[in-house]
């Protein structure tokens, strides 16, 4: 039995390699790979909309909106509401470039297994559209535009941390634990908690409680977010050789660790009403109501850890949870609910207050 794999994982030792044995799987696919990126026919566009999209889909876009939408909410919240819009346009586009770089050269590092997987050998490089050396060129390319625009537009820190953001997601996650380590995605998701950290400081020129705070909900979040993904498509992973959480230890012990990480999530959200009070009751009411919400369907699959429905709904809904519980911070900073709610509250404590007259009358 191989010593890397938890007998409770529920699938043959034949679909899990050892890390010596992915080692000369590794060499034999990337020889394939190889051959098939000197093949003409494949890297052939025959119009310049091939081209673009080829690049396009290196850049993984849809994984890119949700940091956005982080990075956003917070330069609302740090700028309570009044946020310069050309700040914010440049950021989220340097945002963007920053993540697309990134993307890119994890497709790069990662075309030996893209090639082993039917979900992922038709990418850009693993089918000979794209060369190696024009994938990382292109990527260098990004990385230095959104560089460049951030300290140009907002502040050198938030330039340096959308590099830091790069930084973290290929050398860290993607070259040292993605293969080695069933923390992967725990330890390397910092990366994409890196977002509101950017939009903070781009509006501030520091970093606050409520930045690092945000920074720690985005970072509690990943692992559930990604195992329920991981639970779908774990066989993927094990035809590669790739350490992801169920593949090593089970579906039991993966649903485990969702709901253990879920019951830290939905309180550590409820800090940023208080004691930080950098939002309100409106971002508090939807918290609350999403984080019941969130329990609910990782209890569910804890209850049935093997039923793909319930790991499949957990995955989309933690993507729906990120993103309105950032719209709710950006509705909550706004002026005019700042003065709705006063004027709510005003009009209920008049009411409480006349409440006992009345009754005595």
């Amino acid at each position: 039995m191989n010593p890397y794999r938890h007998p409770s994982a529920n699938r043959s030792d034949a679909n899990w390699y050892h890390p010596d044995l992915l080692l000369t799987s590794t060499e034999d696919i990337l020889t394939m790979s190889q051959s098939s990126t000197l093949n003409p026919v494949n890297r052939h566009h025959s119009n310049l909309r091939q081209v673009l999209r080829s690049y396009w889909q290196l850049t993984k876009p849809r994984i890119i909106p949700l940091l956005l939408i982080e990075t956003a909410a917070s330069m609302w919240v740090a700028a309570e509401g009044h946020l310069d819009p050309l700040l914010l346009v440049i950021t989220l586009l340097s945002g963007a470039l920053a993540a697309a770089s990134a993307q890119t050269v994890n497709c790069i590092y990662d075309r030996d297994i893209d090639f082993a997987m039917e979900r992922t050998r038709h990418r850009p490089i693993p089918s000979g559209r794209v060369q190696l050396r024009d994938a990382l060129l292109f990527a260098g390319t990004l990385a230095l535009i959104a560089f460049g625009l951030q300290a140009w537009v907002a502040n050198l820190l938030s330039a340096c941390l959308a590099m830091a953001g790069i930084g973290v997601y290929v050398g860290v996650y993607t070259y040292w634990l993605k293969r080695s380590s069933t923390q992967n995605i725990v330890i390397g998701g910092a990366a994409g908690a890196i977002p509101p950290l950017v939009g903070w400081a781009a509006v501030t020129g520091e970093l606050g409680w409520t930045a690092w705070l945000f920074f720690l909900i985005v970072f509690v979040w990943t692992p559930p977010h990604f195992w329920g993904l991981a639970l779908l498509i774990q066989d993927d992973y094990a035809k590669v050789g790739v350490p992801m959480l169920p593949v090593v230890v089970g579906d039991q012990v993966t649903a485990r660790q969702i709901w253990y990480y879920t019951l830290v999530l939905v309180p550590l959200t409820l800090l940023m009403v208080y004691p930080l009070a950098a939002t309100g009751v409106v971002y508090g009411i939807l918290a609350v109501g999403l984080g019941w919400i969130f329990l609910r369907k990782a209890w569910s699959l804890l209850k049935m850890p093997s039923d793909r429905d319930l790991a499949r709904n957990l995955f989309k809904y933690s993507i729906a949870y990120m993103m309105l519980l950032s719209l709710g911070m950006v509705i909550d900073s706004l002026p005019v609910t700042h003065h709705l709610v006063t004027t709510l509250g005003t009009h209920l404590n008049l009411l409480a207050a006349a409440i006992p007259a009345l009754a005595a009358s």
